[in-house]
């Protein structure tokens, strides 16, 4: 079953590389992840059939509002999340990103159950052990960084504990 699965990962991952889904996939897939969401109630991403997939919210960096953004991530150990910024090979980076650099505090919405995470540009040092790991999942993922032109952003989503203020603190 597991080399199924990566043999169908290994297609889609092809086909996800192609002009005709970097052209279509931005108008299509965002409309897609949403009617399943709704659907499913929030616990299941289309991508997420294939991937670990999650729904990212974060703070809009210009205006301040809430911002939703299915994407693939890669289980790092002890809850922590890699995500990439690769915004289907365009030429900018996604807002989410933008987003995170602003304010790196958000929330990962993993099959339906909400967890609040600090994000991390993963550093230099880092990006070809993060990158083994993410490729290891998605194959060739890594193609986007050189047909987009641009160093993607890579995250570290890392969960966190909030409590609740003392009586000193309130």
């Amino acid at each position: 079953m597991a080399s199924l699965v990566r043999g169908i990962r290994i297609a889609v991952a092809a086909f996800t590389r192609t002009r005709l889904f970097r052209r279509f996939g931005p108008a299509v897939m965002p409309p897609l992840e949403r009617a399943m969401s709704v659907l499913t109630r929030g616990t299941v991403q289309l991508s997420g059939l294939l991937v670990p997939s999650l729904v990212l919210r974060t703070t809009g960096a210009k205006s301040g509002l809430e911002r939703e953004t299915t994407l693939m991530y890669c289980p790092e150990g002890r809850g922590r999340m890699l995500v990439v910024g690769s915004n289907f090979a365009r030429e900018d980076h996604p807002a989410w990103t933008t987003n995170l650099l602003a304010d790196p505090r958000a929330t990962a919405n993993v099959r339906g159950r909400s967890i609040p995470v600090l994000a991390t540009i993963v550093a230099d040092d880092e990006r070809e052990r993060v990158w083994r790991l993410i490729e290891a999942q998605w194959p060739n993922y890594r193609e986007y960084e050189r047909q987009s032109g641009r160093t993607l952003r890579i995250f570290r989503l890392e969960p966190v504990v909030y409590s609740a203020p003392t009586s000193r603190q309130a």
